[in-house]
């Protein structure tokens, strides 16, 4: 799989489970609606007071898994950020434009963006035999 197909894989994915962990070691997850963006970048709003936004802030570090309807899946690893000026303004176009629902929650006083820039990406699929895994190079 290359990066374009891996691009339009996650597009086509509505849903990710994001996990994080706590200031005190424990683990949490949530399931968060994504977008992604032609580099590669993930992003997702949140209310600032969420676990998950209070964790990131904490640790940067995050693991997603998406798809997984159809037997493929992308385990993705990297670091999180709440972006600010022309690269809040771009990621929020490309959120918005997958989640319209989104300029409603866009007003709300304590709503935040996180950006997730993977560091590691693993892509499965398990529609074949033997299962296809493949460690994508970023």
């Amino acid at each position: 799989m290359n990066r374009r197909e891996l691009v339009e894989f996650l597009r086509a994915q509505k849903w990710a489970v994001e996990a994080s962990v706590t200031t005190a070691g424990a683990p949490q997850a949530a399931v968060i609606g994504v977008a992604v963006t032609d580099d590669l970048e993930l992003v997702f709003d949140t209310v600032t007071d969420t676990r998950k936004a209070v964790n990131l802030r904490a640790d940067p570090r995050i693991a997603l898994v998406m798809g997984w309807d159809e037997g493929k899946t992308a385990q993705i690893e990297g670091v999180a950020d709440e972006p600010a000026g022309e690269d809040l303004k771009r990621l929020k176009h490309v959120y918005l434009t997958k989640f319209p629902d989104g300029l409603e929650r866009e007003q709300w006083p304590n709503i935040t963006y996180f950006r997730v820039r993977p560091t590691w990406i693993r892509f499965s699929d398990f529609t074949v035999e033997p299962p296809a895994i493949e460690l994508l190079a970023l």
